[in-house]
């Protein structure tokens, strides 16, 4: 594996979390204990329903394609996006609930697939 590669996963296993619980220790101060369980138990039901939503759109989406002799890929590109932003809202923390939310709306979701493409094209030139 390369340095820059472990140096990443090292950022994302303990910068990560370290942020997150610092915020998670700044809302708790501010609006109480309670109130910051009740803020990340909603992200997860409504982040859990738009994961539900939106991975039976692409699943109904692909469908469709595949039916007309289209290949889907844009639609793959969703479902990963979707898997992506359920697994961010699986993790605890008000920081990745909120990117894994941003992950579930299609609007957004088009912003990262932008993004992505953009960096994918700038690493095979």
């Amino acid at each position: 594996m390369r340095r820059n590669t472990v140096f990443i996963l090292f950022l994302i296993f303990t910068i990560v979390p370290l942020i997150e619980l610092a915020i998670l220790i700044r809302i708790g101060s501010y609006i109480g204990f309670w109130n910051t369980i009740g803020i990340i138990l909603l992200t997860g039901i409504c982040g859990a329903f738009l994961a539900k939503q939106q991975g039976f759109w692409v699943i109904n989406s692909i469908k469709r394609d595949i039916s007309n002799a289209v290949f889907p890929a844009d639609k793959l590109f969703d479902g990963a996006l979707i898997l992506v932003g359920a697994t961010l809202l699986i993790t605890p923390g008000l920081l990745t609930d909120v990117l894994g939310i941003l992950c579930l709306i299609p609007g957004s979701r088009e912003i990262f697939k932008s993004r992505i493409e953009e960096f994918v094209k700038k690493r095979m030139i």
